[in-house]
This record gives structure tokens, C-alpha cells and sequence, in this order.
């Protein structure tokens, strides 16, 4: 079966850090750029990150630039989004997807306390 999965979120308190996992199965990502999206309640979806495998290529978002990172693990199929220095307006379900297809992971939840 062709999926992500995403694990690593939780509740954390602002100034700390959480590790994202986007585990892919049944395909091989880096045929593919990898993205981080969020959402929280009553808000759009917003693109925070993504990862181009074949030449190594990362975007961010402004609202997030110094503070997260993403990388891939290619012998664990997993790319990862490292969140330090949380904001409470981090908050949100946040979703890793394969641009340009339907694959896309359930989503895992963060939400930063003040």
C-alpha cells in the first residue's frame, strides 16, 4: 500500500522542540519532493517545508525559517521535520504529502503552550 505516516507530535511548551517523522511506504520518496504542511482551526492549509532528495533542496516558509529543519533518512524511506524554538501559533495538525500526488499521511498533532 502506497502511504506516509507521520508520527512525532505532541504538546510541548513554547521555546521547545519536536521531531516530525514522515514514513513513507509502498513507493520510494525520493522519486518524489516531500512536503510539510499544517493547519490549525479556522486557518488555510500552509506549505512550511519541503525536500527535493535528488539534489538535496529545501524551502521554508518565512514564519519558520531558523527554526525548523528538514531532512531525509533514504534507508529508513523517512523524512523528518525538526521544530525548535516553538511559538504557539505553531500550533496545528501537521501533514508531510508527495507534491503533485494524492499521497498524503493522516496528519499529527502540535500544539505549543504559552
Amino acid at each position: 500500500e502506497v502511504q506516509l505516516v507521520e508520527s512525532g507530535g505532541g504538546l510541548v511548551q513554547a521555546g521547545g522542540s519536536l521531531r516530525l517523522s514522515c514514513a513513507a511506504s509502498g513507493f520510494t520518496f525520493d522519486d518524489y519532493v516531500i512536503g510539510w504542511f499544517r493547519q490549525a482551526p479556522g486557518k488555510e492549509r500552509e506549505g512550511v517545508s519541503c525536500f527535493t532528495s535528488s539534489d538535496g533542496s529545501t524551502y521554508y516558509a518565512d514564519s519558520v525559517k531558523g527554526r525548523f529543519t528538514i531532512s531525509s533518512d533514504n534507508a529508513k524511506n523517512t523524512v523528518y521535520l525538526q521544530m525548535n524554538s516553538l511559538k504557539p501559533e505553531d500550533t496545528a495538525v501537521y501533514y508531510c504529502n508527495a507534491l503533485g500526488t494524492s499521497i498524503r499521511g493522516q496528519g499529527t498533532q502540535v500544539t505549543v503552550s504559552s
